[in-house]
């Protein structure tokens, strides 16, 4: 009876965080969406829509009568499901649906959109929501009669039977990691700077569709940029400029000027992703692929293992030059693409995305965490200077100036306190970690790593074939040894003659 009192004082507790248009008066950070992303997952290419729809055709009974027969929970206490629906148009319905939800008292904890491959769908829907059992039928059977929604199934957490997360083993599959996190689309989120402006909505969608239907081995299209958007760009651009030789890195340094001679960078042009793309390919192997928003942790940790960087295109509301609530390509091209360039940072990035290969839903949480405090908001020392690498400052001026400043606090880079810090993505920092150097990081990344995974194998990537292989059983760890063996031959080979 008390954990049912105290299940009951959670959920009115979570409740007092009202839902505007959709999304939570608290901004939720990308820790607490990866917190979700295995519950309904892809095993063997099938997706989470696939398995909803199995479970639901299983048996004689509808997965209404399956979900109370077998559920373990109180009639009374809330508990969490997912629902996946399948819309007949664009998301603009969405609002409207989840407003639906609430009025049947759920919660809604978790949203994730993709484009439909199915004729007459135009996208899915994962909802993850708290809620009691009987307004739960209710809700479905309301769903069911709008026009706007082709099918809703129900998946209880009680009844998955994915033990473990599926994830890419060819650069090809990355086609399917493109779940978004739709808690800051303009279309939805009313603090959102272009959420009143129609046309800038309508640019989106544009420069969106890019991304849902690009596939791999494709260029990248290109985008002719309107003069507002090159407006904004400028002005953050320029302001940048200014702070670089005093505030970034080195390795963001060298490759600033690089990248100003061999890749349009200036304040008059905003890069196309297919030519910045294949000025990284030159220098680290990373690439670029078109990305339509925010993608969820699991998906977009996963195309770094292959050195690839999911990338949005369109540009931040130009009300709001010097800050986004999500990521645009001012972030992805001023703040991510220079140190991607660099090969040491980019071994640490597709060090981090092979980590998260098949890990668990606690684990991508803290690679989530370690990816926002050293990435995103990391800084280093550069003799007696503390320098930035973090592509969350590298973008945004003001919080630049704020991180070198004597205001917030410094910590030495620790993974194990890293990884569980605790954070907000609503203003400026107040603490940030000090790396000795970005090989100091990725070193102790590599430690932290093999002391803490769960994960009953190890995994690597071969670029030849660009597929990612389990080092499971002794004939792939002999194979990988003679590959290492030639390695170590032409290195010893390489010292004997640079020393006779």
């Amino acid at each position: 009876m008390k954990a049912a009192e105290a299940s009951r004082e959670r959920f009115a507790i979570n409740k007092s965080y009202s839902i505007e248009n959709g999304y939570p008066a608290r901004r939720r950070s990308l820790v607490d969406d990866a917190k979700f992303e295995t519950t309904i997952n892809k095993q063997q290419k099938q997706s989470w829509i696939e398995e909803a729809q199995r479970l639901s055709r299983d048996g004689e009974l509808s997965e209404e009568e399956v979900f109370l027969v077998q559920s373990p929970c109180e009639p009374d206490v809330p508990q969490q499901v997912a629902l996946v629906l399948a819309l007949v148009d664009g998301i603009g319905s969405l609002p409207r649906i989840i407003k639906t939800i609430e009025n049947f008292k759920g919660m809604v904890i978790h949203v994730e959109t993709r484009p439909a491959p199915r004729k007459g769908v135009a996208f899915d829907v994962l909802f993850k929501i708290d809620i009691l059992r009987e307004p739960l039928l209710n809700l479905l059977k309301s769903l069911r009669q709008g026009s706007a929604i082709a099918s809703v199934n129900l998946l209880s957490e009680h009844h998955s039977s994915i033990k473990e997360p599926w994830f890419p083993k060819h650069i090809s599959e990355l086609d399917v990691c493109n779940h978004l996190m739709t808690k800051y689309e303009p279309d939805l989120d009313m603090d959102h700077p272009g959420f009143a402006d129609k046309e800038y909505r309508a640019r989106r969608k544009e420069i969106a569709d890019i991304a849902f239907t690009y596939k791999y081995g494709e260029p990248i299209p290109r985008v002719e940029y309107r003069p507002e958007e090159i407006a904004t760009w400028g002005e953050v651009f320029r302001a940048l400029e200014r702070l670089i030789p005093t505030h970034a890195c080195r390795q963001y340094r060298e490759v600033w000027e690089t990248l100003k001679k061999e890749s349009g960078y200036s304040p008059d042009t905003i890069p196309q992703l297919e030519d910045v793309s294949k000025f990284m390919k030159r220098r680290t192997g990373f690439t670029l692929r078109p990305a339509a928003g925010l993608l969820t942790a699991r998906d977009f940790l996963a195309s770094l293992a292959f050195r690839v960087f999911q990338c949005t295109q369109y540009i931040r509301h130009h009300s709001s030059p010097h800050h986004s609530p999500e990521p645009d390509a001012i972030h992805e091209l001023l703040g991510h693409a220079p140190l991607l360039a660099d090969p040491t940072f980019a071994q640490f990035s597709q060090e981090l995305g092979l980590a998260s290969l098949g890990a668990s839903d606690q684990e991508i949480e803290k690679f989530a965490t370690m990816y926002w405090f050293t990435v995103e908001f990391g800084l280093c020392r550069e003799g007696p200077e503390i320098r930035a690498w973090g592509a969350g400052l590298m973008s945004s001026f003001g919080e630049l100036e704020h991180s070198l400043s004597e205001k917030p606090t410094k910590m030495s880079f620790d993974p194990a306190i890293t990884a569980v810090q605790t954070y907000q993505d609503q203003d400026y920092q107040d603490l940030y970690f000090v790396a000795d150097s970005i090989e100091d990081a990725q070193e102790k990344f590599r430690r932290w790593t093999f002391q803490t995974m769960s994960r009953p194998y190890e995994v690597r990537y071969e670029p030849y074939s660009q597929t990612v292989q389990t080092l499971d059983s002794v004939n792939k760890l002999e194979a990988l040894g003679v590959a290492l063996h030639s390695d170590v031959t032409r290195l010893n080979i390489a010292i004997h003659k640079m020393k006779f």
